[in-house]
């Protein structure tokens, strides 16, 4: 693309951009096909995402009461929009015993699996080699990983809890009017303690998942983009969920097309976060370290930035 530069007027500017950081961290996801590493987490993610959610809300479901089993139900729809009308959580609560014994352990191993797959995928952007490891021990360690991300996700739904009912109780106790300025800067406050939340999760999701360690300008940079990506692609997918593929004439095909592009735009998102983390601070760096254990080769760079 280096004819670009050579264009009159925006020749310079493509230029420019091109050496920046934002540009050679996609150079790189060209480079290891990142729409097939994106379709490859895409599918994995879907196959996953009910299973996991469902053991989940069964085993949270049974220890909660009538009210706090909805805003459990609310805020798993808050965080992956579109799923509220496929998740019953007060039937669940009826099978809490059986999901959670016996197909608990069945479903475990697909959240195992996911690890791995997404962990090969992040791997792939730091162009590391695949490593020789006792296949048990490798299960054991990503069933690891899984409580860990479980835990950071548990604690960003508190997180965001928190901060929504401080909004609704502070403009109740003060009498803002929900269109005026007082209750837009408070949900801005909201977003921002949400941001936050996931800010957190992608600092484990970037370093632990793929067993790598970026600079930390890089990973702070990174997580940041991606916790803001992240919570606009929420607010733009739900609201195209409730007001068009609800209601579109695909019927009930309308929300699964819509998840699958919701998680297909957050796993090119989570790619790009990891590009940008292992993209050196210049073009053709020659200054590659060790990450994890394995020799990074060419432009897998960890250090810099």
């Amino acid at each position: 693309m280096d004819w670009l530069k050579k264009l009159p007027g925006v020749g310079p500017w493509i230029a420019r951009l091109m050496a920046t950081h934002a540009w050679r961290s996609y150079e790189r996801l060209d480079r290891v096909k990142w729409t097939r590493l994106a379709a490859a987490m895409t599918f994995v993610s879907f196959v996953a995402l009910f299973p996991l959610l469902t053991v989940a809300a069964a085993i949270a479901a049974a220890t909660l009461s009538e009210s706090q089993q909805q805003e459990l139900q609310d805020k798993i729809a808050d965080q992956v929009p579109g799923i509220s009308d496929q998740l019953d959580v007060h039937s669940l609560v009826q099978n809490a015993g059986t999901v959670g014994s016996i197909a608990g352990a069945l479903l475990l191993l697909t959240g195992i699996g996911w690890v791995g797959q997404m962990r090969d995928c992040l791997r792939a952007v730091w162009e590391c080699p695949d490593r020789d490891q006792n296949p048990v021990l490798v299960k054991i360690k990503d069933a690891g990983v899984l409580v860990g991300l479980g835990g950071a996700v548990l604690l960003t739904i508190a997180i965001s809890t928190v901060a929504s009912a401080l909004v609704g109780w502070i403009t109740r106790e003060l009498g803002i009017a929900e269109a005026g300025w007082g209750s837009v800067l408070l949900h801005l406050a909201a977003f921002a303690v949400a941001v936050l939340a996931d800010f957190l999760v992608l600092l484990y999701v970037l370093t632990l998942l793929p067993g790598v360690e970026p600079t930390r300008r890089r990973l702070v940079v990174a997580a940041l983009i991606g916790a803001v990506g992240f919570e606009l692609l929420k607010l733009l997918l739900s609201g195209y969920m409730q007001g068009v593929a609800a209601k579109s004439m695909y019927g009930a095909f309308g929300v699964p097309i819509a998840l699958l592009l919701w998680i297909n735009f957050t796993s090119k998102l989570v790619l790009y976060c990891a590009a940008w983390t292992a993209t050196g601070t210049a073009p053709d760096s020659s200054r590659d370290i060790d990450v994890s254990d394995d020799v990074v080769p060419g432009p897998a760079a960890a250090s810099g930035g």
